[in-house]
C-alpha cells in the first residue's frame, strides 16, 4: 500500500457553494467485466472541494478465483496469492470514500464492482453520490476523439506511465479531473452527480477459485456472459397505466442502480410473466429506475417516447399483483 500527501492550493475562482466538498477518484481493476467478476486492484486519491491531492492509496485485492485477463492488467495468480481478500481492506477502503462524491472513468463501472464486493462481506459502501468523467467531459464540450483515459489525460498533458494499472489510473484521472472540476466552476456548469445505491439484497453465484494454472486456465469467453432468457409467451398488451396493474407480457426495461441486484429484479419480472427487454423502443411498456433525471439513453429516450417510468419501490408493489395474459 502507499501513501502520500500533497498541499492543497486554493484554485483562484470564486466556488460554486453547491459543489462537493470532497472527492474519491478511483479505480479498479478486476477479473472480469460481469456480475460476478471481482476486484483485484484498488486504487483511490482523495481530493478536497477544489480537487487538490490530500493523498493516495493502493492494494492488491486476493479474488479467491482466477485472475482473468492477465494481460490486460498484469496481475497474476502468483502475484495475488499473498494478497488480502477484499473483507480484509473493505474497512480502510471505506474510509477513503466516506464523505466524498466517488469520481472515476465510466463510473458506473467502478461503482457496481464495488457496491458487490462490499455486499459479499455484508457491508455498505459509504458513498451516496457519483461522478463520471465521461459525463463530465461532455457537459464541458471538451473536443476529444474518443472517451478514452488516455484520450482525456492527452487533452490535460498527463502523462499515462502504466496504463491499467490502477494506481497509475487513478492519478492520471484525478490530474485531469482538477481542471475539468475548475473548468466547470469558472463556467457554472452544474456537475453530472448520479446517486449511488448499496445493494441490499445480492445473490452471488458459485464461481471458479484461483487455479495453479494462472491466466492459462481462464477462458476469454467467459469475460462477458450474457444471460440468456427464455422467450416471453404472452404478446405484449401495450404501456402500462399508472393506477392499474401489469399485464403479463408487457415489456420492461430497468436502468440506473438498484437496492436489489438487477439479475434478481430481471428474474422476478420473467417469472411475473413480463418480458425482460435491454432496450426503449415504442413498444416498451414501462421503464424502471431510480434516477429518471439521470440523462442515460434510456430515460432519454423514455422521455421522448413518453414511456412510463416507475421507481424500483413502485416495481416491486406491482410485482405482487399482475394481471393475467388475455386467453
Amino acid at each position: 500500500m502507499l501513501e502520500d500527501r500533497a498541499t492543497a492550493v486554493s484554485s483562484p475562482t470564486q466556488w460554486p457553494a453547491v459543489y462537493p466538498k470532497g472527492y474519491a477518484v478511483v479505480d479498479v481493476e478486476t477479473t472480469g467485466l460481469a456480475r460476478d467478476d471481482r476486484i483485484i486492484s484498488a486504487a483511490v486519491y482523495r481530493l478536497d472541494a477544489r480537487g487538490e491531492v490530500e493523498d493516495h492509496w493502493y492494494t492488491l485485492v486476493n479474488p479467491e478465483r482466477d485472475p482473468g485477463p492477465v494481460w490486460i492488467h498484469g496481475l497474476t495468480s502468483d502475484v495475488l496469492e499473498g494478497a488480502p481478500l477484499f473483507g480484509d481492506i473493505a474497512e480502510e477502503f471505506a474510509t477513503r470514500l466516506d464523505g466524498r462524491v466517488l469520481v472515476a472513468h465510466n463510473a458506473v463501472f467502478d461503482w457496481q464492482m464495488i457496491a458487490r464486493e462490499y455486499a459479499r462481506v455484508r457491508r455498505e459502501a459509504p458513498v451516496r453520490q457519483r461522478l463520471c468523467t465521461i459525463a463530465l467531459s461532455k457537459e464541458l464540450g471538451l473536443p476529444l476523439p474518443n472517451h478514452k483515459l488516455e484520450s482525456l489525460a492527452a487533452h490535460f498533458g498527463v502523462v499515462q506511465q502504466r496504463a491499467h494499472h490502477a494506481l497509475d489510473d487513478a492519478r492520471v484521472l484525478a490530474e485531469a479531473f482538477r481542471p475539468s472540476l475548475l473548468a466547470a466552476a469558472q463556467g457554472g456548469v452544474r456537475l453530472p452527480l448520479l446517486e449511488c445505491r448499496p445493494l441490499t439484497e445480492w445473490s452471488d453465484r458459485p464461481v471458479p477459485r484461483q487455479s495453479s494454472g494462472g491466466y492459462g486456465a481462464y477462458r476469454a469467453s467467459s469475460w462477458r456472459p450474457s444471460r440468456k432468457r427464455p422467450a416471453c409467451p404472452y404478446p405484449n398488451p401495450g404501456r402500462y397505466e399508472d393506477g392499474k396493474r401489469l399485464k403479463q407480457g408487457m415489456r420492461v426495461a430497468f436502468s440506473g442502480d438498484t437496492s436489489t441486484e438487477r439479475d434478481l429484479l430481471e428474474d422476478r419480472a420473467t417469472e411475473a410473466g413480463l418480458h425482460v427487454a435491454g432496450s426503449i423502443s415504442r413498444l416498451t411498456s414501462l421503464l424502471v429506475t431510480n434516477d429518471p433525471d439521470s440523462g442515460t439513453s434510456k430515460t432519454v429516450k423514455a422521455r421522448q417516447y413518453g414511456t412510463p417510468i416507475v421507481d424500483e419501490a413502485a416495481f416491486g408493489q406491482l410485482l405482487r399483483d399482475v394481471e393475467p395474459a388475455d386467453e
